[in-house]
């Protein structure tokens, strides 16, 4: 029998002989690099926190003024729109456009690099909605066998 001995899972070595596993996806899981892994991790923790793909998917269709965002991405707080946004514009997914007036109006804009970002966020969402009930299903359904071995 031939093993994959680089993921562990559960403590369990994936093996091509009693896996459903293609092999090509083995080949990819052979190649895994720790490095990689965590840089993907770092992005997808920007990414994928709970209030950069709202303003992402907010800034689709141009530039917004912060208080619009902010009445756009319901229940986030003016310090943690401003916090999010500046940790956009530091990863280059957001501009930041002061223009001089009185009082100074600032606008948000996707950069390209925020624009390549829309796509799987919007398929992300697209999945997530259509297997909210399902998820919710299974949710209930597993605690209520963890109350049931409580007991």
């Amino acid at each position: 029998m031939e093993t994959v001995d680089t993921l562990p899972q559960e403590g369990t070595l994936l093996s091509t002989g009693d896996s459903d596993v293609p092999a090509q996806a083995l080949s990819r899981i052979q190649a895994h690099a720790p490095s990689a892994c965590r840089t993907v991790t770092e992005v997808l923790a920007r990414v994928g926190d709970k209030w950069s793909m709202q303003i992402v998917m907010s800034l689709a269709d141009g530039p917004v003024r912060f208080n619009a965002l902010r009445r756009a991405v319901d229940g986030i707080s003016q310090r943690m729109l401003t916090r999010t946004l500046r940790a956009l514009e530091r990863d280059g997914l957001v501009s930041r456009m002061v223009t001089p007036s009185i009082p100074p109006r600032v606008d948000y804009a996707l950069t390209p690099l925020g624009e390549s970002l829309r796509r799987p966020v919007g398929l992300l969402g697209d999945w997530a909605v259509a297997h909210r009930e399902t998820i919710a299903s299974a949710r209930e359904r597993f605690d209520s066998e963890q109350r049931g071995e409580a007991a």
